[in-house]
């Protein structure tokens, strides 16, 4: 029950974000898929930040764990023999 709560407060911030915007909703295509890429962004930052700040390998977890989720992508097989 609570992810249903926790979605529905988070949809009432970001309708009331448009109301002040300006913009109805459902947004018009490019706000709403810009909008979809800043959510996708937004999730993988704070993993990636707490790397940053424990002085852990950054390209190496964005190459494994976070580009697949951004881009759709199947993980890059290893090459290496």
């Amino acid at each position: 029950m609570k992810p249903y709560l926790f979605a529905m407060a988070i949809g009432l911030m970001v309708g009331a974000i448009y109301s002040l915007l300006g913009t109805r909703s459902p947004a018009p295509p490019a706000i709403a898929l810009l909008g979809l890429l800043g959510m996708l962004l937004g999730e993988q930052a704070v993993p990636l930040a707490k790397r940053v700040l424990r002085g852990q390998e950054v390209a190496l977890f964005w190459k494994t764990e976070c580009a697949e989720r951004v881009t759709g992508l199947p993980r890059p097989e290893d090459d290496t023999p």
